[in-house]
């Protein structure tokens, strides 16, 4: 092998392209519409970081192997044809699944198609992670090989020092990580803003730089009939995300707010004075949601991660969800809700789906769920409000169950829209909270769609059970409780004239 490093390999990108090469962040998503040269920034940027620095291990993933040889390995703007120069000079060889290059840096070709697949890369030290098409990996396979990032005993270059380990990841939206993706790059900070993650999420510098079809000049000269194809795709929306780059593609998302970053917490020691309720949506066959709350007194910091918890929002800090098909009876559910709720301060109320009232000829469901509570000295559950707002759809169609904009007020909190409808989470705080352990909730509400005959209404085929519970959550006019006489927290200047209307023994009624 030579001694020198070679000088016959020839690379281009273009101005956007050069913005995620050149950029200060170490973890990063370069992506949105199609066509704007992601694969090829990719291939660029592991070929020149591993020429310049000896010994580094560069893993380039697609979720399915074919995809990876397909759109990396072959073809005129592929490894192959890209390397051709430096692997005739002896510079490079290609083997198998590995590039290795003179210098003992290679560039590994992986792939993932199963989630078990991930633990193929348990023993690995990655210094350079490449995914393509982010979007096609769940959230725990990104979470898992963003763990196998590490870097010791290579010598960096001056102008590399504190930019690596990297990720530099690329991807259109929609597909099956659509969410989290969004959640995670897009949704929190503006394009191109570099933020510092805590340890929980990493701790490396993470940046969205968004990627549009015109910033790729390249495309209209080697196939410029390539947009009216992007726009013949049939969806508006999908023909927005795909040409524009838009990541609002869950068509239909009723709550289109949300944001995990925003909404869910991780767990703390909820404060003793806080006054707290219960939620339900009965089922038997269907699962049942019951959900715990309490809500915030003054403004309060969260330990550790000193987030602010604004006065009046609610928590959900627990929940139980039924298994599908399980059938458990009403005594049955009732014992599971003093199973969990025994170590809990006193509740002030409970509210539970309407339905669970009516008799028919016996004890109706929620009579029976309350004969199990009362006689464990728990609070009793009272109807929630399930009534339709009035439409001018109708009256065979009815209107959209009320409760709905409540609980999208509470998601959305002190924030402000943006022209674009998105929402802009730097301008204030949610109302509504969602500690991480509460899964069925987190898995579930995100994704829930309109109904198509009353946009205004949640279609109920999806799986609506905590949509439900937490819809009579926020339509149950929970209040901030006083604080006790001789509690050393201080509160502010404002006092919320309820405060004095409500007293405990009111609350716990």
């Amino acid at each position: 092998m030579h001694d020198e490093r070679p000088d016959t390999l020839r690379v281009h990108l273009h101005p956007k392209q050069w913005v995620a090469f050149l950029t200060a962040a170490t973890e990063v998503l370069f992506g949105g519409a199609a066509g704007p040269g992601k694969s090829h920034l990719m291939r660029v940027a592991a070929i020149v970081w591993c020429c310049a620095i000896a010994g580094l291990q560069v893993y380039l993933f697609r979720r399915v192997r074919e995809d990876l040889y397909k759109n990396h390995l072959e073809g005129p703007k592929g490894f192959r044809a890209m390397l051709a120069p430096l692997v005739l000079g002896g510079w490079v060889r290609i083997v198998g699944d590995e590039i290795r290059f003179w210098n003992n840096s290679k560039i590994y070709l992986c792939h993932c198609k199963a989630e078990k697949d991930v633990y193929k890369y348990l023993g690995a030290e990655i210094h350079v992670l490449l995914i393509d098409e982010l979007t096609h990996f769940t959230e725990s396979m990104y979470r898992f090989l963003r763990n196998r990032l590490r870097m010791v005993g290579i010598v960096l270059p001056a102008e590399y020092v504190g930019k690596f380990p990297r990720i530099l990841c690329a991807s259109n939206p929609g597909n099956i990580g659509h969410l989290w993706v969004k959640n995670t790059f897009i949704t929190p900070a503006p394009s191109y803003e570099i933020r510092k993650q805590a340890p929980d999420e990493g701790g490396m510098l993470r940046q969205f730089i968004p990627a549009k079809l015109s910033d790729n000049p390249s495309m209209a000269t080697d196939d410029p009939d390539y947009e009216d194809r992007l726009s013949g795709l049939g969806s508006a929306t999908l023909v927005k995300a795909m040409r524009d780059g838009d990541w609002d593609v869950v068509e239909g998302a009723f709550f289109s707010e949300w944001s995990t970053p925003q909404h869910v917490l991780d767990p703390f020691k909820l404060p003793e004075h806080w006054l707290r309720f219960r939620s339900g949506d009965w089922g038997s066959y269907s699962p049942y949601s019951i959900g715990w709350w309490a809500v915030v007194g003054d403004d309060f910091r969260t330990p550790g991660t000193n987030l602010l918890l604004p006065r009046g929002a609610i928590v959900r800090y627990r929940e139980l969800y039924g298994k599908k098909g399980a059938k458990l009876t009403a005594e049955q559910v009732g014992t599971e809700i003093v199973k969990a709720e025994k170590d809990d301060p006193k509740l002030a109320y409970g509210v539970l789906d309407p339905s669970t009232f009516k008799e028919d000829g016996g004890p109706s469901i929620g009579e029976r769920i309350n004969d199990v509570l009362l006689k464990a000295k728990m609070a009793a559950f009272h109807e929630a409000d399930n009534t339709r707002i009035p439409t001018t759809q109708g009256p065979d169609r009815g209107g959209a169950m009320s409760g709905w904009d409540q609980m999208r007020s509470r998601i959305v909190g002190t924030a402000r829209k943006r022209e674009n409808g998105d929402v802009d989470w730097s301008t204030g705080r949610p109302m509504l909270y969602v500690f991480s352990t509460c899964r069925d909730f987190v898995r579930t509400v995100p994704v829930l769609q309109h109904d198509p005959h009353r946009a205004e209404d949640l279609d109920t085929k999806g799986e609506d059970h905590a949509a439900d519970d937490g819809r009579y959550a926020c339509s149950s006019r929970p209040w901030v409780k006083s604080l006790p006489k001789d509690a050393a927290e201080k509160r502010d200047a404002f006092r919320e004239a309820r405060d004095d209307t409500y007293s405990d023994s009111i609350a716990t009624l």
